[in-house]
């Protein structure tokens, strides 16, 4: 044991400067100096069961604080498990630091263990990638990194620290003499080796970083003053405007403090716009705003005659920029120039961050009218898809009908829930029914689909948000993907609820492919006992077959998750056609 300081300390520092209170790893010998750095700055080290789960639950941190995640796992299949990770990280645009163990400098491509070429897979999936070679290289590409994932288009970085940058340098001479079996050798190759491997070692821990190589320019990124007169023109088109209607994605809060997101709701409220909420957008406007749409959101867009798009791109949710009609003109903001005019060209577009966009025209805009006549077709809109949801609960199916389950949670859930959703078919039904109590309050995958984020998402946000009540939505097949964490949340006091819809099916891809196909193959399960598997973790289990056990399992599961205890609520239901025809391309 020594208590000299190493790169590991160098890292935490860095890391402990910016704000950093959570650090999520598996661990591994590559790493486990950045793992004590940050426990001796104070910063939480959540140790999880899958290197797929700590991007997961980093990601998680940033969208609900505001601040850069930080995962560190270690060389080889440590960082290739990441990748699925990553890559959601960066279509969803959550800033995200990826610490990446290595091999020792002078071993690298000569076959040492787990040593591979990460930074080949990684460039193409974050904003920058990068490769330490000497120890004052440390805290400036530290520093970096942690600017590139949050300036302009927030994404995931990714750098690469081998080990001997990372442990004290005189265990570091050690091992150099050690493993290249020179401790005792004599004569001229010996002596040459020996003179080598100490140049090397001088240059590691004396030499000073390249001060171009980590001060790359500064992405830009316009702000209001740069764009206040295409701002003037949005505020005189929405106040020109009979049917307006405010889309907002999550790009609208992306590295917002839940301060800075209770200011956008306060400006969206002030707009006074029908308003749909999208990704983690959802909760903006809490659970009851007069504003807020759900449902019919296309029709809406159609119908108006200006759509404001805020931090959404015109993707596939929006029909490729098609779902809107041919007198609909469209404002949109986005920080990405790529998504501000895929598939479309708004008649103004504006490349700034959304929220500040909606904030500074919120400024602009006087009272808002009343627009009674477009408002009330929207909520008779709303009101009638409402009543036949409720109508289609009433249903009495063979096990569980998935709409009462979720009308009976949406009744219970706490004013501080904490909504995390892995799934399909029964996380899409549950979408249309639960309603986020909050802004930073809901965390899905994003537009990359992502199955598998539950896990890790759920002890992210039981971190960010100690004390709220944290429900996890999962599907029967997406659970099984992050069920071990379960563990982690044991080891680590976490109380998360998780509630798997088992149908013993991939149903939202057995209902078309069955159709279509004439076929369910690949798609059938079974009714597993998931309750039983928590409960092996140290989880408390709890099954529902049937809808009178619904309240009693809802009140268990809080009660015993605020005494701190994790729950698993495992409720078989029936499939129904609620999502007929779901499928996307």
């Amino acid at each position: 044991m020594t208590a000299e300081p190493h790169g590991g300390d160098l890292i935490a520092e860095v890391l402990a400067s910016h704000g950093v209170r959570h650090i999520f790893t598996l661990c591994g010998g590559h790493i486990s100096p950045i793992l004590t750095g940050a426990a001796s700055m104070g910063i939480n080290v959540c140790d999880v069961r899958d290197e797929v789960s700590a991007v997961f639950a980093a990601d998680a941190v940033a969208r609900m604080t505001g601040v850069c995640g930080v995962a560190a796992v270690t060389a080889g299949p440590g960082v290739t498990n990441t990748v699925t990770a990553v890559k959601n990280a960066q279509m969803a645009q959550s800033p995200l630091l990826v610490l990446g163990g290595a091999t020792a400098t002078v071993l690298k491509g000569r076959g040492s263990l787990q040593d591979i070429d990460q930074l080949s897979l990684m460039r193409p999936i974050t904003k920058w990638a990068t490769s330490l070679s000497v120890i004052k290289e440390i805290k400036p590409a530290i520093e970096q990194a942690l600017k590139i994932a949050t300036d302009g288009t927030p994404g995931p970085v990714f750098v690469e620290v081998p080990v001997d940058l990372l442990y004290p340098e005189e265990i570091v001479r050690d091992w150099f003499m050690k493993e290249s079996g020179l401790e005792d050798a004599s004569g001229l190759g010996a002596t040459a080796m020996k003179m080598y491997l100490q140049a090397h070692l001088l240059r590691q821990f004396r030499a000073p970083a390249n001060p171009l190589r980590y001060h790359l320019p500064s992405i830009p990124n316009l702000t209001s003053q740069d764009l206040a007169p295409l701002i003037d023109q949005a505020a005189d088109r929405l106040v020109r405007a009979d049917r307006p209607v405010l889309v907002v994605g999550s790009q609208a809060l992306v590295n917002y403090t839940p301060d800075e997101a209770k200011s956008l709701a306060m400006a969206v409220e002030k707009l006074g716009i029908p308003t749909f909420l999208a990704g983690g957008a959802r909760g903006l406007l809490g659970k009851d705003s007069d504003l807020q749409f759900r449902h019919k959101r296309s029709k809406a867009t159609r119908a108006a005659d200006l759509a404001i798009i805020a931090g959404f791109p015109f993707d596939f949710r929006l029909g490729y920029g098609r779902s809107f009609g041919s007198q609909t003109e469209v404002i949109a903001a986005n920080l990405s120039a790529e998504d501000l005019t895929k598939n479309r060209k708004p008649e103004l577009p504006l490349p700034m961050h959304p929220g500040e966009f909606l904030r500074e025209l919120s400024f602009r805009v006087g009272r808002a009218p009343e627009r009674k006549t477009w408002f009330g077709s929207l909520i008779e809109r709303e009101q009638k898809r409402d009543d036949e949801i409720t109508a289609m609960g009433e249903e009495e199916l063979e096990y569980v009908n998935p709409i009462k389950f979720f009308q009976k949670l949406e009744d219970q859930m706490a004013d501080d829930s904490v909504l995390v959703v892995d799934g399909g078919d029964f996380v899409a039904t549950g979408a249309y029914i639960l309603k986020p109590r909050k802004p930073l309050s809901w965390l899905d995958p994003g537009v990359f689909g992502t199955l598998g984020v539950g896990g890790g998402f759920a002890v992210g946000a039981a971190l960010a948000r100690p004390d709220a009540e944290v429900w996890l939505i999962w599907g029967d097949g997406s659970s099984a993907y992050s069920l071990a964490e379960f563990d982690t949340c044991i080891r680590h006091g976490l109380a998360p609820i998780a509630v798997i819809g088992t149908d013993a099916a991939w149903a939202q891809i057995a209902r078309d492919q069955t159709e279509i196909l004439d076929s369910d193959i690949g798609t059938t399960l079974l009714r597993t006992e998931y309750h039983k598997v928590a409960e092996g973790y140290g989880a408390a289990g709890i099954l529902v077959t049937e809808e009178s056990q619904i309240d009693k399992a809802l009140k268990k599961a809080k009660k015993l998750a605020s005494e701190g205890t994790p729950v698993c609520i495992n409720v078989h239901i029936t499939q129904t056609d609620f999502r007929k025809g779901s499928l996307s391309m």
